[in-house]
């Protein structure tokens, strides 16, 4: 196994493509392009191979790790094509290892960014995994690291009744994420403080005003092509910053969609439902604009979206309503959190939003936005975005 790890830390230099030649001989006789240090490690001191080290430094890493600084074209060709060989044989794009990064979290510190053909490559991967396991899978969604899909055959066949009660008491008494299931993020009370609104028991990151210059930008891509008595669709409002924003343009109708008790507790202080232009829809998404498609009667200058404990997943549910409810001239556009914790799942969602939307007639142009400093997440559980750039998202017919 070590002559795998040993011929893809490129000790040899230029790199040609007997490289290529040597890793494909490797695999070929049986080596996993998933073999991690860890598991030789453990191979060597004699323990059990499967036991969870906390990190899966693969062949991948290896490579983008011993990449010099500089590569010629010809290098570069090389590389792309051993990038090739590994994927070819199963090496996962999204893999951690010893240092919490995957391979292109490595290429990215080491230069190798975007429109770079190495770091495209990997990119190229993860939209290629999350496509094939959308199709094998539709509850499977690719960035998850927790979650295991369940055999349904094998759940059920063999289970006592008694074992079944057990487990189902097990699952009922374990804790919740409230960041993971939006059931239990409703069931939550919430906190506003002066910069945020955060879950009051385990202090997750509902919202916050570092957002504030990024939502202006979306309220004015909202008003962009409206016409003249525009209406609009903010789905979930938070801390109501974008439609404090949006109300600065007097729309002619405001519909707002928000099913947190707490968030529809504040909105009643602060007068959001006497106001004569404000159509509050109270409820999940899913209900309340299914009886808008159904009723057929209202349709939107412009929808946004931008909701806590909510994945991919839902956003491909909610473009079917989109599609039924946007004017032909219209504009959509989302809270751009998708794996912005990662540049390069970051940068995998763009592509995958532009391929999803494409299926519906629609095409989304991205504006790239720096961000003066990253958000200061201390006094919040775990961030939402740790990019230095965001993406706005901004999404017509075609």
């Amino acid at each position: 196994m070590s002559n795998l790890h040993d011929l893809l830390a490129l000790n040899t230099l230029p790199i040609t493509e007997i490289y290529v030649d040597e890793l494909r001989k490797l695999l070929k006789s049986g080596i996993p392009a998933t073999y991690t240090l860890e598991q030789a490690a453990s191979h060597e001191a004699g323990r059990d191979e499967d036991e969870d080290t906390g990190s899966n430094t693969t062949p991948l890493h290896i490579l983008v790790r011993s990449l010099p600084s500089k590569l010629s074209e010809d290098e570069t060709k090389v590389v792309l094509q051993m990038m090739d060989v590994l994927f070819e044989y199963g090496a996962g794009w999204n893999f951690l290892d010893y240092q919490n990064k995957s391979p292109g979290d490595v290429l990215w510190e080491k230069g190798f960014r975007t429109g770079n053909p190495l770091y495209e490559r990997i990119v190229e991967a993860g939209v290629s995994a999350e496509l094939l396991l959308r199709r094998l899978d539709e509850n499977i969604e690719f960035l998850s690291e927790d979650d295991e899909p369940v055999d349904e055959e094998e759940s059920d066949a063999g289970e006592t009744i008694d074992a079944q009660i057990t487990q189902a008491q097990d699952v009922e008494e374990a804790p919740r994420d409230t960041a993971e299931h939006q059931d239990e993020y409703l069931k939550a009370k919430l906190e506003y403080t002066d910069n945020s609104l955060v879950t009051q028991e385990n202090r997750d990151g509902v919202m916050m005003d570092w957002e504030t210059d990024i939502m202006r930008l979306a309220r004015d891509s909202l008003f962009k092509y409206a016409g003249k008595e525009p209406v609009v669709l903010n789905i979930g409002f938070g801390m109501g910053i974008i439609d404090t924003l949006i109300q600065e343009q007097s729309p002619y109708k405001h519909y707002i969609c928000e099913a947190h008790p707490d968030v529809l507790a504040r909105m009643r202080e602060d007068g959001w439902f006497e106001r004569d232009n404000v159509v509050v829809l109270e409820g999940r998404w899913q209900d309340t604009l299914s009886a808008l498609l159904d009723e057929g009667t209202v349709f939107f200058d412009a929808i946004y979206y931008d909701t806590f404990s909510e994945h991919y997943s839902d956003m491909l549910e909610l473009y079917d309503n989109v599609v039924g409810l946007l004017k032909p001239e219209g504009v959509f556009s989302f809270f751009n959190g998708l794996g912005a914790d990662r540049r390069v799942c970051y940068d995998v969602y763009r592509r995958i939003v532009d391929v999803d939307v494409r299926n519906y007639g629609m095409k989304c142009h991205f504006t790239a936005i720096p961000l003066p400093e990253k958000p200061d997440w201390e006094n919040v559980r775990r961030s939402y975005f740790s990019c230095d750039t965001y993406f706005h998202p901004e999404i017509r017919f075609a």
